[in-house]
Parts: C-alpha cells; sequence; structure tokens
C-alpha cells in the first residue's frame, strides 16, 4: 500500500491544484488537552470516543435502523457522567444548549460537539451534490457549502459528516446522488471546493463547520451498486480512482473522516488496520480523528470478522476508527479492554487527543455556547440571502440535454401549458434524500415557479396523471384531455425522493412504469414536449420519455427548485450545466464510465462488421448523453485541437465559436489519451475544463498549459509515474465529442 502521497496528488488527481498533499500532521496536543487526558477515567476517555443520535432535539424519522435508543434524560445524564463526547442529527438551539449545559455539569466540563449529515443544506435545502456537480464550477460549490454551513451553525451544529467524496461509476447505487459524479479531477475538485466552504479560514469563528470527506475508502465501487456491499479494487485501481478525491479533501484542511460500510476485497472497511492506519495516516499523513459510520464497528460481528461485541470494539479501535457512532460499544467496552491488556492505553489516549484536538480548535472549551445564540438562529435561518443563494446554485445545476427544434426556451405569454406529471405541484420531493432538517414545506414546487414567471394572459392546468410508482384512478385520462387543450407540454416525471439516496440502490434505473406509460399516452396527442426529469442518479430513458423534442435535466435541487426550472424554462437564465455522469442506454450498461480503458477488440466505425468485437449484441456500445454534455440556448462547436511542447509544459488550444446570434455560456473539457502506456489506459481522460461567456457570432481560441505531472500513471510498485510517449488531445464540449491532435512528449 505504499505510495508517495505528493505523486498522488500530482499524477492520480490529475491536476488538483496544488504541487503536493498539505501536511495535515496532527501537532502535540496543548497543555489543556495533555491535562484532561491525565485526568480522565478510562469510562470519561471511552465516552468521548462515543456519538449519539441527539436524543434531547430529534427531528423525526433520520435514515438508520434503531440502534441503541435513547430518551432525552437517559441522554442528559449520561452527558453528566462524562460518558458522551459528541450528538448527532439534532435541530434547535434551545436543546442543544441544554445539551451542552449538561456537559457543564460534568466532573471535567468537557463540551460537547453537535454534529450532523448536512450533505446539502440544513433547513434551505441546496441541490443535492451529484446536481451540483453539473455546474463544472468548484467555487460556486465552495459559496454553496459556506452559506450551508452558515445556516447549520446557526442552528447549533459544530460539525458534519459530509462532504461524500467517493467515486461512483455505478447509477444503481443510490449514494451517488451525495457525491460528485463519475470523474477523478471533477471529485476532486468539489472535495476541496466543499471542505474549504463548510470550514473556512478559521474553525472558531461561529459560522463555519468541520467537515467529515465519507467514506474511507472505496465505498462508491460498491458490487452491483448494491448498498453496503462488498467492494473489489485492485491496488492500483484503488490509488488512480478513490484514494485522489480524499487526498484533494485533506490537502483542503478537512478535520476530520469517516470509516466506510462493506468490505474492501473481503476485509470490512471499519476493521481494517491496513487502510485506516497504514493507508490513511502513514501514506496520507491524515492526523484528524476517524468516525465510525452508523453502527458499522458493531456490524464487524454481522461481517464473521469478530466474534462479539467486544470483540468488534478491540477490532476498530485497533485498526484506526477513533469515534463509534451510536452502537454504544467503545462506551461498553474500551475500559475493560484496556484494563485486561487488549488495547494499549496509548491508543485509546491518541484518539481521545484528536476529538479533544477537534473541540479545541472549533473553541470549543474557550466557549462552549459557540454557535448557540437565539438570536443569530432566527435571523440566518431561511433568510433571503441564503434562499438567494439556493437559487442560483440550483439554476446552475440544471442540464438542458435535448432541444430539438428549439422548442425552448417557452414564451411567457399567449400559452397554455398543460403541466401533468407526479412531481408538477409536489414540494415533499423536491429536496431529495438527506435533508433531515426540511420537511419541504418551504420548498418551491414547479407548478408555484411557473405560474411566478407567466405573463398574465398566459394559462396552466397541472394534472398529476399518475403516482410516482403507482397509477392514480383516471389520472391518465385527465392527462391526455389536458394535453390535448394545451399548446405545449411540461412533463414532470422522474425518481422519487425516497428513490435515491443511501439504502436505495435500483435494479432498474429507468422511469418507474406508470409514469412511462403517462408519458406514452400524452405524446400520442401529439403535442409537444418538454421533459423535466426529477432524478437523483443518471437514469435509463427510453420510449416516450427519450423521444420527447426536449428534456431537461433537473435532478433534485432543493427549496428553490420550481423558481431555478422556470428560470430556465423560460429562458429568463441560459442553461448552462454539463453532466457529471454517463446517462445509459440501458440499466445493463452498469458500471459505466466515459474513461474506461482501451480494449484489445474495440468496436469498428460503421459500416464495418462487429462481430467478435467488445460490445453488446443488444444495445450500441454508447451512451444516450454523454459525461461533459449539455446544450444551451446559444450554439457553440470547436474546432481543430492544437498541441505543441514549451520546455517542462504542454500547450493545448482550440477555437470556440458561438454559432448562434445570442450570449451564451459553455464548458470547454481537455482530454487526453496516452497511446501506449505499461498500463492500460483510459480511452479519454479529463484533465482541465474552463467556462466561458461569449457574444452571438463570435470566436476566440481557447487555450490549456498542463505539465507532466497531469499524464502520469500508476506504475507497478503502485506510485504515480510519468512514461514519455505519444498522447491525444481533445478540447471539446464533451467527453464523445473534439478533433483530436497527437504529440509526442518526451522525458
Amino acid at each position: 500500500m505504499r505510495v508517495d502521497r505528493r505523486q498522488l496528488i500530482a499524477g492520480g488527481a490529475a491536476a488538483l491544484g496544488v504541487s503536493l498533499l498539505v501536511s495535515v500532521g496532527r501537532a502535540a496536543p496543548s497543555t489543556r488537552v495533555a491535562g484532561l487526558i491525565a485526568r480522565m477515567t478510562l469510562a470519561e476517555k471511552a465516552g468521548q470516543l462515543s456519538c449519539y443520535s441527539d436524543a434531547i432535539r430529534p427531528v423525526g424519522a433520520v435514515f438508520n435502523p434503531v440502534v441503541n435508543p435513547q430518551d432525552a434524560a437517559a441522554q442528559l445524564a449520561a452527558i453528566r457522567a462524562g460518558q458522551v463526547g459528541m450528538i448527532f442529527n439534532g435541530l434547535g438551539v434551545a436543546g442543544a444548549r441544554r445539551a451542552q449545559a449538561a456537559a457543564l455539569d460534568s466532573r471535567l466540563r468537557i463540551p460537547l460537539a453537535f454534529a450532523a449529515d448536512v450533505l446539502h443544506g440544513h433547513t434551505t435545502i441546496f441541490p443535492i451534490p451529484l446536481a451540483e456537480a453539473s455546474a463544472f464550477d468548484p467555487v460556486l460549490a465552495e459559496a454553496s457549502a459556506r452559506m450551508i454551513a452558515r445556516e447549520a451553525a446557526a442552528s447549533g451544529l459544530h460539525w458534519t459528516f459530509a462532504p461524500m467524496v467517493d467515486l461512483a461509476r455505478d447509477q444503481r447505487w443510490g449514494r451517488v446522488a451525495e457525491g460528485a459524479g463519475e470523474d477523478v479531477l471533477l471529485a476532486c475538485h468539489y472535495a476541496a471546493a466543499r471542505v474549504r466552504g463548510f470550514q473556512g479560514s478559521d474553525l472558531r469563528r461561529p459560522e463555519t463547520i468541520a467537515a467529515t470527506p465519507k467514506h474511507f475508502v472505496g465505498y462508491g465501487a460498491v458490487t452491483g451498486g448494491m448498498e453496503y456491499g462488498a467492494i473489489e479494487l485492485s491496488d492500483a485501481t484503488l490509488r488512480e480512482t478513490q484514494l485522489p478525491p480524499f487526498a484533494a479533501a485533506f490537502a483542503a484542511g478537512a478535520a476530520s473522516t469517516m470509516s466506510a460500510f462493506g468490505t474492501l476485497n473481503g476485509v470490512p472497511l471499519s476493521g481494517d488496520r491496513r487502510v485506516l492506519t497504514g493507508l490513511l495516516r502513514d501514506t496520507l499523513g491524515f492526523a484528524g480523528p476517524v468516525v465510525s459510520d452508523y453502527d458499522a464497528d458493531r456490524e464487524l460481528v454481522a461481517h464473521g470478522y469478530a466474534r462479539d461485541d467486544r470483540d468488534a470494539a478491540r477490532i476498530a479501535i485497533l485498526a484506526g476508527v477513533d469515534i463509534s457512532m451510536q452502537s454504544g460499544l467503545y462506551e461498553r467496552w474500551l475500559p475493560d479492554l484496556v484494563t485486561k491488556g487488549d488495547v494499549p492505553l496509548a491508543r485509546v489516549d491518541d484518539a481521545v487527543a484528536r476529538v479533544l484536538i477537534l473541540k479545541e480548535r472549533l473553541g470549543l472549551f474557550d466557549d462552549p455556547m459557540r454557535s448557540l445564540n437565539a438570536g443569530v438562529e432566527r435571523r440566518t435561518v431561511g433568510s433571503a440571502a441564503i434562499r438567494s443563494a439556493a437559487r442560483m446554485a440550483a439554476r446552475r445545476s440544471i442540464v438542458l440535454l435535448k432541444n430539438d427544434g428549439g422548442l425552448l426556451p417557452l414564451a411567457r405569454t399567449g400559452q397554455r401549458i398543460a403541466l401533468i406529471g407526479p412531481f408538477g405541484a409536489d414540494r415533499s420531493q423536491v429536496n431529495g434524500p438527506w435533508s433531515f432538517a426540511s420537511t419541504g414545506t418551504n420548498a418551491i414546487d414547479l407548478a408555484t415557479g411557473i405560474r411566478t414567471r407567466m405573463g398574465v394572459d398566459a394559462r396552466i392546468e397541472v394534472v398529476a396523471g399518475s403516482g410516482i410508482e403507482a397509477p392514480v384512478a383516471d389520472g391518465v385520462a385527465a392527462a391526455v384531455a389536458a394535453a390535448r387543450a394545451a399548446d405545449i407540454v411540461v412533463l414532470a416525471i422522474g425518481e422519487g425522493a425516497s428513490m435515491s439516496g443511501e439504502g436505495n440502490s435500483r435494479v432498474d434505473i429507468t422511469i418507474p412504469a406508470p409514469q412511462r406509460e403517462l408519458a406514452a399516452a400524452v405524446a400520442a396527442t401529439g403535442k409537444p414536449i418538454v421533459v423535466v426529469l426529477t432524478h437523483g442518479r443518471a437514469l435509463a430513458l427510453d420510449g416516450a420519455v427519450a423521444a420527447a423534442p426536449a428534456i431537461l435535466a433537473t435532478w433534485f435541487l432543493g427549496s428553490e427548485a420550481g423558481h431555478a426550472i422556470a428560470d430556465i424554462l423560460f429562458g429568463i437564465h441560459e442553461p448552462t450545466g454539463r453532466l457529471p455522469v454517463s446517462f445509459p442506454r440501458a440499466t445493463g450498461q452498469q458500471p459505466w464510465s466515459y474513461d474506461r480503458p482501451s480494449v484489445g477488440r474495440p468496436l469498428l466505425p460503421p459500416p464495418a462488421p462487429q462481430d467478435g468485437r467488445a460490445g453488446w449484441r443488444d444495445a450500441r456500445d454508447t451512451v444516450l448523453y454523454p459525461f461533459g454534455h449539455g446544450l444551451g440556448y446559444a450554439t457553440f462547436a470547436t474546432g481543430p485541437t492544437r498541441a505543441t511542447i514549451d520546455g517542462a509544459t504542454i500547450a493545448v488550444s482550440a477555437e470556440v465559436h458561438n454559432r448562434s446570434n445570442r450570449t451564451g455560456e459553455t464548458t470547454v473539457q481537455l482530454y487526453v489519451h496516452d497511446l501506449v502506456a505499461s498500463r492500460t489506459q483510459p480511452r479519454r481522460k479529463l484533465v482541465a475544463y474552463r467556462r466561458l461567456t461569449m457574444r452571438g457570432g463570435a470566436a476566440d481560441r481557447v487555450h490549456f498549459v498542463i505539465d507532466r505531472a497531469q499524464l502520469a500513471i500508476i506504475g507497478p510498485d503502485g506510485s504515480p509515474m510519468f512514461e514519455p510517449g505519444t498522447f491525444r488531445f481533445w478540447i471539446a464540449l464533451s467527453s464523445a465529442d473534439g478533433l483530436a491532435s497527437d504529440i509526442e512528449v518526451p522525458a
């Protein structure tokens, strides 16, 4: 597992924007922290390493099975006894102050830390992370995370179990919604941006929260897209794809990290010392606390890796899990394990030091009521500034997949619109998965957004037509009647919020059958259709949906969804999103990523025979919409790519043309293929991208400059290295277009 951490950033992450991994090594504990550890009993040390669901300010159902439940009175008593270090997924300042007061009544007066899974918003919900990756704009992601942190901290939080930086290439896995898509470079940029946004420049500031990139490591590669499942990865693939986003997050200063569910090459990740100590600590140099995922330490028993709960606690702490989440195993077993010599006291003290140092970095010892101000909470939560940021992020996350005949944008006046589908007027769905602190009652649905933007002489009829996964009595007939009476149909279909996210893997990633039947019936009326997709993954579109003349991928956009979609539908703003994941032609193409390695029998250009070639007999070896794809109302094209060498750098350029008569924005992407290497290389790999705004009819030459480190591959010893040879470059508008240029790059 040895790999040079500087090379990991420079090569495996392909141009992270930093030349080496910033040192995140932990300084020696302060006098205060060292003094506390010297005074603590084993039971109090175990308490600091124990994290529990918040029973004092519960928010109702939060995804996860009920494990080790407590009521408020029992939890407050445990806090006063020094048996709790942090509590998570609670809501509100008042309850947090009550809990913190109990901690200050404990013998050593060690404050609690309040944590939560704030993946894409707290009370005001921003687009799911996969959606925001569509903006191809880490600056936007950093600004969103800063606003999310401000609102979360105002509600009494110090720490988030986010961002999720797992790289996922299988759209059957529900948690693709929580990440940045299938590309390594984009995942690295977004991981670092979200850490910076959450944490700011100083964790002591009351509007910041500590970040926890998760799940270390490889969780996004679960076999068959099955949640909590097994992971089989070679060391080289692990280093090429899964480690770089974590390295980027750590280089950005992430305060903590979380171990993964599942097994990596047969070993449960929450009990794998080779990963949590060897790779995380020794190789990457990370020294913040590691928190287990929910009950993951106890699950070592179900894996068959531990004999019983006591053994599971021993394995987890020795592997490198510092904080036990929800299981209560550390509180229950660590004192006995240390007393009987099964776990060294030094290992426990090291874990406690990590926790106390984080609390010190958060300023909790000096101000235990930090971020617990009811006045700030009232002024901040749901403020106009945060809602405005959510709307902008949502607008920038929308991808125009198709616009045949220039059907979009819609006219704001003089039209009769039929808004058909289960997502037209349903506010409960727009937030998507992991939005535990918001019920959706403050969200803007699509019908409201459209009405807000329509002129006085326009008309809209809203008909559900079907449920999300079940038909509605007479729903199709009502929808067909509405379509016939309309000039244009906006068909709002897709996945429900409960169909994506944790625990929501799917074997079939098509739109549910009742909605496909609805789409077919509406299409049969012959009226022009704009499909507005709600979804948490790339979908396999078919039938009337795929055939619709205009399709918008709108993901789960959060509190301002309706306003943002209406802004795009009516052309008030340009669609600027680009796909961070490939849309397959069929579910059976999964897993898929555009950067698949070259094969020995590639398909030949038609009409050459394809027998004995790498492909499927019943589907094309291409996707419906490739990574990087996205249209605007302006039309762009790129000219031939030109590549030259200037000393240590490679300069790549191409002309970009706006072939329309309107100003627009596009994202220009630079891809590379290493034609001959000692390890099979991707057919294309993204190495840079840039957003351009151009006037109608304008042309400009875009330039990229890269160095050899960005062309590195994983060598036989597991370390990234550069091999001289011929490289093919494309400047393109997606991973499937562009005019290439080959160049010889010497050593």
